[in-house]
């Protein structure tokens, strides 16, 4: 036993094979080995420790070796003096402190020796706790390399040099993120908005024809506005080669316009497609103008037949406001057991649009040339009545004489390949028209536009933009401050504007009540033939004062309109836009109020603002003014109490 302890301590293997020198030099080697890659890998994956927590750790571990030399039982065994350094055990009683795991890894290996080596001297009769003078060397060497190599890496890691340090929290500013349009967007074709300044003579717009020349100068324009002037021979110009081939055999651009409200935006489509149409030889769909409203197809509907007379082009409304079966009439025919079409130009709502597709199987648009989407802006906001998938699903459909005739046929749009160019096959040319065209790439992807191209308008202040004004006043004092406007000021005829129809239908059956005013109500409430009849009377002067919902703000025509008032403030710019466009219309002057209470003023004119107006004026009007008209006022607004509380119990009775 004696001999076992002398040979251990003297470093003297037990089959004389190494050193155990030797071995402690090697066991230092592989842990300084593995120290460098524990530091490499910690400048990339760990997060960059703080100095004062690494001097916390190091004070730690010096005062845990020191712990540990004062509970060391002496030694009892001389050492030689080439290995004479400071012996450290590990006390079983100290588990309880942290110890990272990457040093237990480290020490794995070493742990499983000392173990195998306590066990071997248990079997020479030594006890399992008894640790001698050559286990606390190779702990000592292992601890010491550790230390070393954790000093290295800290002196490493501390000066990061040009790095930047990970888990580092400083408030910055964040960055606005500007916004980045597609080119055809950001850069688009510009149209002047100051008509009067920019007045071209028609008979210097090259390629259109003498016939049409000579239409617009009997209906009295002699000079087209500038949205005209961009906008009409660019369509011309992907017509030169007929119907059925583009400009140089591929598929012409689809254009898009952004133009104020009465700009001509109307006139610079009808022109150029009735132009293009008149050459054809068999009458089939080959426009198809897409409206919001019954009014607009209705307004467009007579463009369109206006310039059409004298040819041999057919136009068709398809708005309701005759019965299917008179439509479907209007459309095609059968003669001799063959479909014959009827109609060259189709001006339709979506609702009804998408009726005469599903259910109408003479309504074939294989033959369509120009689809047409004016108010574009709000065409898309609709697109969840899927109008536009079925009318391309409906333009690329095969049909019996399209598979005879191979020159007909027509496939959906893909890669522009030479195969996809040949033979060449009638393109579809979309064009759309809006005063508010919305500039957001993931609504306006929606359309499939191919290589789209935009004309749009600068904004420039100019005379022939309405003068704007705003109105600070009181819920109560809306009512009177209209019945000022007409009664007071003479400002007439009034087209003025509400939220909702309850709104306006209150506020006309208010100032009839009142007296004094003609006023009339034009909303849902009404009926197709009620609204064409209200509006006929408004622009003939019969009509002081016109009470509409946004039914009458979108591109509707009305002659006359001297001034728009916005009984409710509008909720967003491109309503506003469109009610205040209702006048100044073609160069004309006009006037624009804004009733806005106490809470509105901040975000409306803010808003105002944003949208690059060239400035709204506040209009003040002293309660001096109103004083004269309080009294009958208020006896009206107990009148209109009862006469609500009698249609309240009417309903409920039946």
């Amino acid at each position: 036993m004696s001999l076992f302890l002398v040979n251990r301590y003297l470093g003297e293997e037990d089959d004389g094979s190494v050193s155990r020198e030797s071995r402690s030099q090697a066991l230092l080697a592989k842990l300084q080995q593995k120290a460098k890659e524990k530091q490499k890998q910690s400048l990339t994956e760990q997060r960059q420790q703080l100095p004062e927590e690494q001097t916390v750790q190091q004070n730690v571990r010096k005062k845990r070796k020191a712990d540990k030399d004062s509970s060391q039982e002496p030694q009892h065994h001389k050492k030689r003096k080439s290995e004479v350094v400071p012996l450290h055990v590990l006390d079983s009683e100290n588990h309880d402190e942290p110890v990272k795991e990457e040093k237990k890894k480290e020490k794995g290996v070493n742990e499983t020796q000392r173990k195998k080596n306590q066990s071997d001297s248990s079997v020479e009769g030594l006890s399992d706790t008894h640790v001698t003078g050559r286990d606390r060397q190779e702990d000592t060497a292992e601890e010491e390399a550790e230390e070393a190599a954790e000093n290295d890496s800290t002196e490493k890691t501390s000066a990061p040099a040009g790095f930047t340090v990970v888990g580092a929290f400083e408030n910055k500013p964040v960055q606005k993120v500007h916004r980045v349009l597609p080119q055809w967007l950001a850069q688009p074709d510009v149209i002047h908005r100051d008509i009067k300044s920019n007045l071209v003579p028609v008979s210097d717009i090259s390629g259109l024809c003498a016939p049409l020349v000579k239409k617009l100068q009997n209906n009295g324009i002699q000079h087209f506005f500038p949205v005209q002037v961009e906008v009409i021979p660019a369509i011309l110009e992907s017509t030169q080669q007929g119907l059925l081939i583009g400009c140089g055999g591929y598929k012409p651009r689809d254009i898009c316009v952004s133009a104020p409200t009465g700009s001509g935006k109307t006139l610079a489509f009808v022109i150029p497609v009735i132009q293009v149409l008149m050459k054809r030889v068999v009458c089939e769909v080959r426009a198809l103008a897409v409206l919001p409203t019954k009014e607009l197809a209705q307004q467009v509907c007579k463009v369109f037949t206006s310039y059409a007379e004298g040819t041999t082009l057919k136009v068709v409304m398809l708005a309701g406001q005759k019965s299917f079966a008179a439509e479907q009439a209007s459309l095609s025919e059968h003669r001799g057991g063959v479909r014959r079409t009827l109609a060259d130009i189709v001006v339709a709502t979506p609702g009804r649009l998408v009726d005469h597709i599903n259910k109408n199987s003479g309504f074939c648009l294989e033959h369509l040339r120009f689809l047409i989407i004016d108010e574009a802006d709000r065409m898309i906001d609709s697109m969840h009545q899927s109008w536009l998938s079925q009318v391309v699903r409906a333009v690329y459909r095969s049909g019996s004489r399209s598979e005879t005739m191979s020159i007909f046929k027509r496939a959906e749009p893909a890669y522009v390949t030479a195969a996809s160019l040949s033979p060449p096959q009638m393109p579809l040319q979309k064009l759309l028209f809006s005063a508010t065209l919305t500039q957001n790439p993931e609504k306006l992807q929606q359309l499939g536009l191919h290589q789209p191209r935009l004309f749009s308008s600068i904004h420039s202040h100019s005379s022939t933009t309405p003068a704007e004004y705003y109105v600070p006043c009181t819920l109560s004092k809306k009512p009177l401050l209209i019945l000022h406007f007409i009664l007071r000021m003479k400002l007439s005829p009034i087209l003025c504007f509400t939220n909702s129809r309850e709104t306006a239908h209150r506020l006309f059956v208010l100032l009839q009540l009142f007296g004094g005013i003609h006023a009339a109500e034009f909303s849902s409430r009404l009926s197709p033939g009620e609204r064409k009849r209200t509006l006929k009377e408004f622009e003939q002067g019969k009509i002081q004062l016109l009470i509409s919902t946004d039914a009458a703000a979108r591109g509707i025509d009305i002659n006359g309109v001297k001034c728009v008032v916005n009984y409710d403030a509008p909720q967003y710019i491109r309503t506003y836009i469109h009610r205040i466009g209702r006048t100044a219309r073609g160069g004309k002057a006009g006037l624009a109020f804004t009733f806005l209470l106490g809470v509105q003023e901040k975000n409306f004119l803010q808003m105002v603002v944003e949208a690059g107006s060239p400035g709204i004026q506040k209009q003040v009007v002293k309660p001096e003014n109103l004083k004269s008209m309080e009294a009958r006022y208020e006896q009206t607004l107990q009148e209109l109490a009862n006469v609500i509380k009698k249609f309240t119990q009417k309903l409920f009775y039946f």
